[in-house]
């Protein structure tokens, strides 16, 4: 009890200093774009061929290429259970909306963009069997997930730092590849999401380097505490209708990973990413069990690569119900 009043005062004392992230990194709705502004309009006139258009360029793209956009948009679908938890975080203040709470509310409102421009692409697309895709939603909803953070701050924090950095990479790599297969209005939707990740992670990685300097040897614990546990994307429990929950998630990663689209060295990249972000290698002030922490996370990128190379990827397509 004693730790967690100790981390409350710690984002109390914090919070000034977080509003001043949260400013920089969350800018008013008016000033972002909305899914409206990269689909057809149900008013116009030229809807009807503009629909056709979409369902056109979709069918021309890669079977794997376009697996991956479905399951990467059922993972932006599954926005109320990140909240859920998120909320549940020590220092936030649902009742009196403090600097991190503001920040939560907006990320996720955020990223409820995300899902609605890709899951109303996806229906106009003409290619995906939208009741199997929703059943996968809804299963992913009403199963939850467990990624290791509990209740902390800084566990937390880690997390997002590295799965927004994470799906930065994903739709960045699918809107190079959807571009490259003459799909250019999707790259430029998947584009537009990526830039929205790669600024929450900054925020996130704000977070973590302001929390560092209140509590230095937590915040490398939790540190090192979310890598044992491996950092598991949100949708790793998904399933399809009559499966059960994660195998799904094996194949969608398979695809991502014959596409390189996200693989294993991404995930060591990302490591070292935020090794220097957080300038681990030259942190001191430490305890000496954090300190032992802060050995094992500089070795484990090597000890990772080791893993990596051994590993082999199936080369047989899975056949996804979400698609036709």
């Amino acid at each position: 009890m004693t730790k967690i009043l100790e981390v409350i005062e710690i984002m109390k004392d914090a919070e000034p200093r977080a509003l001043q992230i949260v400013n920089q990194y969350l800018p008013k709705p008016e000033d972002l774009w909305q899914p409206a502004d990269f689909l057809p309009d149900s008013q116009s006139e030229e809807f009807e061929s503009q629909v056709n258009e979409i369902q056109e360029l979709s069918h021309a793209l890669e079977y794997d290429l376009f697996s991956v956009l479905v399951g990467d948009t059922v993972t932006e679908e599954a926005l109320p259970t990140y909240q859920t938890w998120l909320m549940q975080t020590e220092g936030f203040d649902q009742q009196n909306s403090n600097a991190w709470a503001r920040w939560l509310r907006g990320w996720t409102a955020e990223e409820n963009r995300h899902g609605d421009l890709l899951h109303t692409y996806l229906y106009l697309s003409g290619r995906v069997n939208m009741k199997e895709f929703q059943l996968t939603i809804q299963y992913l909803l009403q199963d939850g997930f467990f990624v290791g953070m509990e209740h902390s701050p800084y566990k937390s924090f880690v997390y997002t730092s590295f799965q927004e950095l994470a799906t930065n990479i994903t739709h960045r790599r699918v809107a190079t590849l959807c571009k490259k297969q003459g799909n250019a209005p999707l790259a430029k939707i998947c584009g537009a999401i990526a830039s929205d990740e790669m600024r929450h992670a900054n925020a996130y990685m704000d977070f973590i380097s302001l929390l560092f300097e209140y509590n230095p040897s937590d915040v490398m614990r939790a540190f090192g505490a979310m890598m044992k546990h491996g950092i598991l994307m949100p949708g790793h429990m998904m399933r399809e209708s009559g499966c059960p929950q994660g195998e799904l998630f094996e194949h969608f990663s398979n695809s991502a990973t014959r596409l390189e689209i996200y693989t294993g060295q991404d995930y060591v990249y990302l490591l070292n990413k935020l090794l220097q972000r957080w300038d681990i290698e030259n942190r001191r002030g430490l305890d000496d069990d954090a300190e032992k922490v802060r050995e094992y996370l500089l070795k484990l990128p090597r000890r990772l690569e080791a893993v990596i190379r051994r590993s082999r990827i199936p080369q047989e397509r899975h056949r996804f119900k979400w698609l036709n």
